[in-house]
């Protein structure tokens, strides 16, 4: 069966979007210093973490006697924990995603994706599976599962708003939730109900342009969705500000309530910002929740 000549072209168009992608991610990846492993604990395994001084409980065959043998107190020789993990990814692919407020500033959907692309490269290089929940995609390691990642990561959705996906999440893993957040909340919550019945923790990241942060509008301006399925026209912006930012403080605050229940974390990065600070506390945030 053949492609029809739209879609080859879209095909071809997004196969040629995927190498930038990714080697902006593997950059990204390179380009945050982790200093040691993120998620580093003490564990089942075979490689030599640390010696830590013996607490009351500790076995005497836990002790290495030769360390002990050097000091006056008594050691353990701890290994480090070698369980792969299972982190399932959200990046919210609907039309809110492609807003930007200034020609010079990407749309939020790009940075969201370079983000979780370079989080699913760190996590990859420390031997961790990564999948993509809402999609076929399982969690897999390995460098073919970041160009799995990077292909699905690209695909648009026709809603104005999304709501994150559960379908893929494994029992006990790790979830990572990327979006603007500014859609209804009740299938936010749903979701991190339905991680915590598994238990499932993880991260929330609210990406936004610094446009929906100051909302600097002011006279006659037409408010229009990015799918143009909504549309507001006002005379006077300005008076619209002041209600307009406690409506997204009480939504920062309401995803930051719910994060707080539910033993996840939470943050906010903007667009206008460099995204280096953003993926090292995804990093970090997700090694807390492990």
């Amino acid at each position: 069966m053949s492609l029809s000549p739209d879609l080859r072209a879209r095909s071809d168009a997004l196969g040629q979007s995927l190498p930038p992608l990714l080697a902006a991610a593997d950059h990204l990846a390179g380009a945050v210093i982790l200093g040691e492993h993120g998620r580093r604990r003490a564990g089942m395994g075979d490689e030599f973490w640390q010696y830590r001084p013996a607490h009351a409980g500790d076995s005497a065959r836990m002790l290495d006697w030769r360390r002990s043998a050097r000091s006056d107190a008594h050691f353990v020789r701890e290994r480090e924990w070698q369980a792969a993990q299972c982190v399932s990814l959200w990046v919210d692919p609907s039309a809110s995603m492609r807003f930007s407020g200034a020609k010079t500033r990407a749309p939020k959907a790009d940075r969201a994706r370079l983000l979780a692309l370079a989080l699913a490269v760190l996590l990859l290089r420390g031997g961790e599976r990564v999948g993509l929940m809402g999609a076929d995609l399982p969690p897999r390691s390995g460098r073919a599962q970041a160009e799995r990642l990077a292909l699905l990561l690209s695909q648009d959705s026709g809603e104005d708003y999304g709501t994150p996906q559960t379908s893929g999440l494994i029992p006990h893993g790790r979830a990572v939730l990327i979006s603007d957040f500014l859609g209804d909340m009740a299938g936010v919550e749903a979701a991190i109900a339905a991680a915590s019945d598994r238990n499932v923790r993880g991260v929330i990241l609210q990406v936004l342009d610094p446009a929906e942060e100051d909302f600097p509008f002011d006279g006659r301006t037409i408010f229009e969705s990015m799918s143009g399925s909504l549309r507001h026209e006002t005379l006077r912006a300005s008076d619209l500000r002041g209600r307009y930012l406690a409506r997204l403080a009480e939504r920062k605050d309401r995803l930051a309530l719910l994060a707080r229940a539910s033993g996840w974390h939470v943050s906010t990065h903007h667009t206008g910002d460099a995204p280096q600070p953003a993926l090292l506390w995804l990093y970090r945030a997700l090694g807390a929740a492990l």
